[in-house]
């Protein structure tokens, strides 16, 4: 089965966000190759859409995978569609995040 991979608009804010980062400390070049890879890591998730670790503890259905031990990609799973959540950079506590975001629905 191919699963349809769709990014919140959370999720794009955060690799736009990253682009302004790593443009502003590398150059444009380098923060274009690297964002434009972690987007088309998050695609791949149509084949293998299960990898990562779940995270239920945190929000029920949420996957977590990384990209090169520097970006920590959450994302969850339902019937055919893989929706990113989020791409959190650095160290970023993500874990809060998702939870307070969860905590307001």
């Amino acid at each position: 089965m191919r699963y349809r991979v769709v990014f919140t608009p959370e999720a794009m804010a955060q690799v736009e966000a990253l682009y302004r980062y790593v443009a502003q400390a590398a150059g444009p070049d380098i923060a274009s190759r690297y964002t434009n890879a972690i987007i088309t890591y998050c695609e791949g998730l149509h084949t293998f859409p299960l990898r990562g670790m779940r995270r239920d503890d945190i929000r029920p259905g949420l996957r977590i995978t990384n990209y090169k031990k520097r970006a920590v990609i959450a994302f969850a799973v339902e019937a055919e569609v893989v929706s990113v959540i989020g791409v959190y950079y650095g160290g970023q506590d993500y874990a809060s995040v998702l939870r307070w975001e969860q905590d307001d629905l």
